[in-house]
């Protein structure tokens, strides 16, 4: 976590306790923390009447905020001033990551979100070892929303990237993210990834395979829809490290680190 000397050096205020609220913010208003943030703030953090607070609902920038009442489970706070700040990355990419165990993926969904991803689309493969009813689809798509929510917290941005519910390779290819450069992270991939990405424009789009990887119906398919097969380097990379490390490198290439 970004510890408030390094936010310091930046310019930017020391850094209070991030929560995340849906509605409801704007400055002057005096409203209740959600159940989940109430117990987090008076129960984690331990904080009491007074305390500062900064809120953000996911359209973009944070609030200033102040504790004023704690009585039992119910937190009450007051909204202070908008401050217009961003954190994204310089793209806006989109994550097309195959399922993997549950694990991995809150992993791979977690550190995405610290990455700077836009979006996340999972999709069923044909070696995915995961399969979801729809019942446990919803249930799933709701628990990587609160990951991601988690991740803004903590990580500092202001925007919420969308989660997609999980939907078939073969569906997700019938109507593929319209981006200019879209890419498949693959061992046996012709190209580099830093030969690509001056020319991406902004949006930019990433295919990662799971633990067993992309099988070669898989690669043919995503090729045959616009994606260009890409290689992260000499070593085989693992699903919860490939799609990490293509993020990282392109926030590296176009200066963000």
């Amino acid at each position: 976590m970004e510890d408030c000397r390094h936010a310091s050096m930046r310019g930017e205020p020391a850094r209070s306790p991030r929560l995340h609220v849906e509605r409801g913010l704007h400055a002057g208003a005096r409203l209740e923390l959600p159940d989940a943030s109430a117990h987090h703030a008076a129960r984690v953090l331990r904080l009491g009447a007074g305390d500062a607070l900064t809120l953000f609902d996911g359209s973009g920038g944070e609030y200033d905020a102040r504790i004023v009442a704690i009585e039992r489970t119910r937190v009450s706070v007051a909204v202070g001033t908008h401050h217009a700040r961003e954190r994204e990355s310089p793209f806006a990419i989109t994550l097309v990551q195959a399922l993997s165990s549950s694990e991995k993926m809150d992993f791979i969904i977690q550190k995405a979100v610290e990455l700077g991803v836009a979006a996340i689309q999972p999709v069923l493969t044909a070696k995915s070892v995961v399969r979801l009813s729809a019942e446990r689809g919803a249930a799933k798509l709701e628990h990587w929303r609160r990951v991601i929510i988690s991740a803004c917290e903590q990580c500092g941005r202001n925007r919420v990237p969308e989660v997609r519910a999980a939907i078939t390779l073969q569906t997700y290819c019938a109507r593929p993210d319209a981006a200019l450069l879209r890419m498949l992270l693959s061992p046996r991939g012709e190209k580099r990834l830093a030969e690509l990405a001056p020319g991406a424009g902004r949006s930019v789009v990433l295919a990662a395979g799971p633990e067993a990887g992309f099988a070669p119906g898989d690669e043919t398919l995503l090729v045959n829809t616009g994606f260009v097969s890409v290689r992260l380097g000499p070593r085989v990379l693992r699903a919860e490290t490939a799609a990490l490390a293509a993020l990282a490198a392109l926030n590296a290439l176009a200066w963000d680190f």
